[in-house]
């Protein structure tokens, strides 16, 4: 009898299991795509969107479009909430789907939006409508994508699965600020270092409607998915809950919390970097660096910087997948201390390296692309691995998304301000990075080493 069973066990058709190199795939496409969108808009409200959506002086047209940025960062958590419910309840790889097509849909939309010229405060209003979906779909996105990631790794390399879909962030960042270089290089005016008036007119919209392209592709790549054990295991066990959002802030309230620190020092030196540097480089003072030979424009022209960012987003790049191996051989947390603490240094070398001409800029730029690669690497692995499997999804991804509220919505606003009252001048900004990096920093020393778990329970 016994073995008349055994054998008809054995004969059933083993659980499909997604092949690695499909996860990697799956996980990094989405992730590119969906930061594409969001940093192609970051661009934009550098570049075009103060003068087209905002009226007012040009600060203030600056502040008002990193005002609309900032927004999605309050979305995301709303978004992480609703899709992290979806990602506990009936799986990931449906509600990955659903997450990726919100955003190709307001982006592309986002593409077709008349300009204040055109409907006035109705067009502002509608940026902002299509700008919040975008934070809602990445809100669940990511949480998503680093499940795929780790949940499917084999035992001891699930930060290095996890570096895959957080390449998606450099990848997108290139790519979104690549695709508008060339644009702008292909509709020439009167200078080649600034954005020309066809550009400003009509060009701006290509990079958000080309995105339908990407989503397609993405969405082709997601739907072959299949679900990871820890899920299904999860599920065939009993062990799903009815509302993993109350489930998650009843019991694991602390490990959100840590979430939320953990990723601080990340999205601080990200959004420094990339969006306020941007602005830093190009825009006169007082919101900029300013030209001292003429105070009328910015230290570097967008296309010189554009270059800039591009080249040294390589760094972010590879540190990102450097840090996966790392942070699975000497731990996530032993690694990030001694990152963060690194990110505290840069911040209080601000002021000397911008002030080095463009061989100290090219410098704050690598380091500061170098380090963020460093610490948002293992984020994937660490972030998912402090909660069980059953609400894994939404405490990820709500950690993950409330953190981009204290270190990204309000990071460009603050450091354009800061340096507005300085009169150009930016160590206040490198001050506020180093704070954030302080209490990410207590939250690691607070926390517990969490590469060792067991990611099915």
């Amino acid at each position: 009898m016994s073995t008349a069973v055994d054998s008809a066990s054995s004969s059933q058709p083993a659980a499909p299991v997604n092949p690695r190199n499909r996860v990697i795939i799956a996980s990094l496409v989405g992730t590119t795509i969906e930061f594409y969108d969001f940093y192609g808009y970051a661009v934009a409200a550098v570049l075009v969107f103060p003068a087209l959506f905002f009226t007012g002086d040009p600060t203030t047209q600056l502040l008002a479009s990193f005002a609309t940025f900032g927004a999605a960062m309050v979305a995301r958590p709303v978004g992480a909430a609703f899709f992290g419910h979806l990602g506990d309840r009936i799986g990931r790889k449906a509600t990955l789907i659903a997450s990726l097509l919100t955003m190709g849909i307001a982006t592309f939309l986002i593409g077709c939006l008349p300009t204040y010229a055109e409907w006035g405060w109705v067009a502002t209003l509608f940026l902002i409508i299509l700008r919040l979906a975008q934070g809602f779909a990445l809100g669940g996105e990511w949480s998503g994508a680093a499940l795929v990631a780790t949940e499917n790794a084999p035992a001891g390399k699930r930060a290095w699965y996890g570096a895959w879909p957080q390449l998606g962030a450099p990848l997108g960042f290139i790519l979104a600020n690549g695709l508008f270089l060339l644009i702008n290089a292909a509709l020439p005016g009167e200078s080649p270092l600034q954005p020309s008036a066809e550009f400003l007119a009509w060009g701006w919209r290509i990079p958000f409607l080309a995105s339908a392209v990407m989503v397609i592709i993405g969405l082709w790549v997601r739907f072959r998915l299949v679900e990871a054990t820890a899920f299904t295991k999860a599920s065939d066990e009993k062990r799903l809950v009815k509302a993993p959002l109350g489930e998650v802030f009843r019991f694991h309230w602390k490990q959100i919390v840590l979430g939320v620190f953990y990723m601080l020092a990340t999205y601080g030196i990200f959004y420094t970097v990339s969006t306020w540097g941007l602005t830093y480089g190009t825009k006169p003072s007082p919101a900029g660096l300013g030209n001292p030979d003429n105070p009328e424009v910015g230290a570097y022209g967008f296309v010189q910087f554009e270059l800039l960012l591009i080249a040294t987003c390589v760094l972010f790049g590879i540190t990102t997948l450097l840090s996966g191996p790392l942070a699975d051989r000497i731990g996530r947390r032993r690694f990030l201390i001694w990152v963060t603490l690194g990110i505290i240094v840069f911040g209080l070398v601000f002021q000397p390296l911008w002030s080095g001409g463009i061989v100290g800029t090219t410098l704050w730029l690598a380091i500061g692309f170098t380090l963020m690669g460093l610490t948002f690497g293992p984020q994937a692995a660490l972030l998912p691995e402090l909660f069980p499997t059953n609400v894994r999804y939404s405490g990820s991804g709500i950690a993950y998304n409330i953190s981009s509220i204290l270190g990204a919505a309000i990071t460009p606003f603050v450091a354009t301000a800061l340096v507005a009252s300085t009169q150009g001048q930016s160590w206040l900004v490198g001050l506020y990075l180093a704070g954030l990096a302080v209490l990410t920093l207590i939250a690691l020393f607070l926390g517990k080493e969490t590469k060792d778990i067991d990611i099915e329970h």
